[in-house]
């Protein structure tokens, strides 16, 4: 093992501090009937944390906004249609960690009309899972391409009656429709796109149901075979008829944050099993997991999970974000195999040695070097972990040096995505926040709030972010419980909005209104005979602006949900689009030169630009301005 970037001091003070913290907080406590769960519900909690709160004397996780300042996000879910919608899990009091985790959304243009639509995945309740009830409906909502949407769901026959968490977006049979991969407490769909504006259920037929409870899931073509294969990643053993109960202290499952009973898990409670399914090409999957070796076999609790190349060979890794244990790192052999690299490559584990409470996944290019770095949220106490790739796999803990420690120690972080909402051509990072027991708003002495507002960091372009100041009335001091995160243009406009599921309520929708007038490009790739199709895999290197920028085409990721399958570029104030340099998944490598700024291109392996969009309408790509759109 390398030396280089192993421990840095801070890690080492913080290890101390910690230690030091742990034998006189008495975390670890005990009772006639046994040990005491300090951390449950998915978190690992906590060193030391001081209580912050704002002049108005709330918790900075739903405080702290400020009257002026830079204005980036706006929700506009009420007026785009959305909030006739909302989630539904379990009762308002959480008592059983079941209620608490979901729930995911995708981007998926699956009418292929070059527009965004969102599907927003439902939970249930015991009375349903009883058969005594009615289960709530996931939502597919059509974007009318005028900033509003309408809810197809019957129409389009998503509605997933059953306790759904996640959602991925792929086009696993390769027919250029975007399928669902919808995972769940119970058996999982898979929604093959029919072409129609209608889907089918094809998860049993295809052997990819998965009769448990399922989290993360991710497409990704790891033999190279040109088609897409899938993973999915297993939470836990939970019996509904007789689940793990906080509410009596004779029970030896009898659990506590902060001296306070909450709901019990997921330490305590066994792990569930991961799977691999390989795809077999015509229709069906084979489950090579335990085959392959990545089928936590270890019992930890996953729950983000992404298909990504982190080493830069073409082929694509596999990272799974556990809960309060050990992450992994599966690094791909090119054989078909995986290796484990989790602890060598010093992914398993945040820098002072310490499993968390990782919850989503977000992975960029935030320095420009080719290199993609990975930000794994967490629970309060602890901070979101920015794990800095060095090009080979190998990372660094470098929260601390990036100044992410102190802001996001209050938050529970879930959904989070690196996105250059400036589009200066750096990558920003945003997290979606929301705690998971509600007891946080009764007791002060946390410092917390059940519902949470999100975090922005702006990019200083020299490894720092700097937090974006929450203005008042402005989508960053939207509270709310959140969990999945969405990012995309999903207005065609060259901005990445963000779209929210929250926890029992309404979605939100961060519509980016930043003011600035930097120029983009984005890019739409279709792969080759030899490639998955909607190019699930791809790796782009833009050269443009004196700057060598880097996107990838990725099938999942965030907190159990799917962002926009196309690779958007700031660009700053050139005019000059620059130049793609695509390594396909095939193994083929294309340089195409782009003619123009502010365009959606649609690139086809091996036959370069086959058309362009201007705000979501076809264009010539190799006009100088932008047609004015019609009324």
């Amino acid at each position: 093992m390398r030396e280089s970037g192993r421990w840095t001091s801070l890690s080492l003070l913080i290890s101390i501090v910690w230690a030091i913290a742990s034998a006189f907080s008495g975390s670890a406590q005990t009772t006639a009937a046994g040990p005491i769960q300090s951390q449950s519900g998915g978190m690992a909690s906590s060193g030391p944390q001081e209580a912050v709160f704002d002049s108005q004397h709330r918790p900075i996780t739903a405080g702290g906004f400020v009257k002026d300042g830079p204005i980036v996000f706006q929700d506009i879910a009420r007026s785009a249609g959305l909030t006739s919608w909302r989630h539904s899990a379990g009762t308002a009091e959480k008592k059983f960690i079941l209620e608490a985790k979901g729930p995911g959304v995708c981007l998926i243009d699956y009418d292929n009309d070059g527009w965004l639509d969102i599907y927003l995945v439902n939970g249930a309740n015991f009375d349903v899972l009883a058969g005594q009830a009615s289960a709530p409906h996931s939502a597919l909502f059509h974007n009318n391409h005028d900033g509003t949407f309408t809810n197809v769901t019957a129409k389009a026959g998503v509605a997933n009656d059953r306790w759904g968490f996640g959602c991925v977006v792929a086009d696993y049979d390769n027919d250029g429709w975007p399928d669902i991969y919808v995972s769940n407490y119970g058996r999982n769909r898979l929604y093959r796109n029919n072409h129609d504006g209608t889907f089918t259920d094809e998860a049993a037929k295809a052997g990819v149901d998965v009769e448990k409870w399922s989290t993360g899931a991710t497409f990704g073509d790891y033999d190279g075979d040109g088609r897409l294969d899938l993973f999915v990643a297993g939470y836990l053993q939970f019996d509904w008829r007789n689940p793990p109960r906080e509410d009596s202290v004779t029970s030896p499952t009898f659990c506590q944050h902060r001296g306070i009973p909450v709901m019990c898990g997921p330490r305590g409670i066994k792990g569930g099993r991961d799977h691999l399914y390989h795809n077999n090409g015509d229709g069906t999957f084979t489950d090579v997991s335990k085959k392959l070796g990545v089928d936590n076999s270890a019992g930890y609790f996953g729950l983000g999970a992404l298909f990504v190349d982190v080493n830069n060979d073409g082929k694509p890794d596999l990272l799974v974000a556990n809960d309060t244990s050990q992450n992994y790192l599966y690094i791909n052999k090119g054989d078909g195999t995986f290796e484990d690299k989790s602890v060598e490559n010093c992914y398993a584990l945040n820098g002072a040695g310490r499993e968390v409470a990782n919850m989503g996944i977000a992975v960029g290019d935030y320095e420009n070097n080719g290199h993609l770095s990975v930000v794994n949220t967490d629970f309060s106490g602890e901070y979101d972990v920015l794990f800095q790739n060095d090009g080979t796999g190998y990372f660094t803990d470098v929260s601390y040096e990036a100044g992410l420690i102190k802001p996001t120690m209050p938050f529970v972080g879930f959904g989070d995505g690196f996105l250059d909402y400036d589009n200066d051509g750096w990558r920003d990072l945003l997290i979606v926040n929301g705690h998971v027991y509600p007891e946080a708003d009764k007791y002060r002495e946390w410092g917390s709030s059940y519902a949470q507002r999100p975090l922005l960091f702006h990019n200083l372009r020299n490894g720092k972010f700097e937090l974006v100041p929450a203005v008042e009335s402005t989508g960053l001091a939207v509270v709310s419980v959140g969990r999945g995160a969405a990012f995309g243009d999903i207005f065609n406009e060259g901005r990445i909005s963000v779209v929210i599921n929250n926890m029992d309520g309404v979605p939100v929708l961060l519509r980016n209104v930043n003011a600035d007038h930097h120029h983009w490009v984005e890019m739409k790739l279709i792969g080759g005979p030899r490639s998955p199709r909607d190019a699930v895999g791809a790796t782009v290197y833009l050269n443009a602006a004196g700057m060598r920028q880097r996107g990838d085409v990725l099938s999942g990721g965030s907190y159990l949900s799917s962002n926009d399958l196309r690779p958007h570029f700031g660009l700053g104030e050139a005019t000059d689009a620059g130049t793609a340099e695509i390594h396909w998944p095939s193994g083929a490598k294309e340089t195409v030169k782009l003619p123009a700024v502010d365009r959606i291109y649609t690139i086809e392996e091996g036959k370069g630009i086959t058309g362009a969009a201007c705000g979501g309408s076809p264009c010539d790509p190799n006009a100088a301005e932008i047609p004015t759109k019609k009324s």
